[in-house]
């Protein structure tokens, strides 16, 4: 039985444009959508993985009666060993938005000594 916040090793069978689907042993199936691939702008799903690959993911939600499992790889180091991420890899987009505006005032003064 799995609960959710397990770690769970995976084997990847398929993709669809909303996620990548795996095959966790025997009997469980599970789908890690693309809202749980990253923390970051998901372009492509078959970017993250390969069919046939070994992953990890975490369990976060578990249907025990259709055997399905929904997962994520987002906040893990999914192709590692399946522990958790560092904190200063979870931060997305937040330091382009910090930083953003220092850029654009750097590029005007830059741009109007010209």
């Amino acid at each position: 039985m799995f609960e959710v916040g397990d770690t769970v090793k995976c084997i990847v069978t398929g993709f669809k444009e909303y996620g990548i689907f795996v095959k966790i042993n025997e009997e469980y199936n599970g789908l890690i959508h693309i809202s749980e691939i990253s923390s970051s702008f998901v372009h492509n799903v078959m970017d993250y993985a390969e069919i046939g690959e070994e992953i990890y993911a975490k369990v976060i939600e578990v249907d025990n009666e259709t055997k399905h499992l929904k997962l994520s790889i987002k906040d893990i180091n999914y192709k590692l060993d399946g522990k958790e991420k560092e904190e200063s890899d979870k931060n997305g987009f937040q330091p382009l938005k910090e930083h953003l505006n220092i850029w654009i005032n750097d590029k005007l003064k830059e741009w109007n000594k010209k």
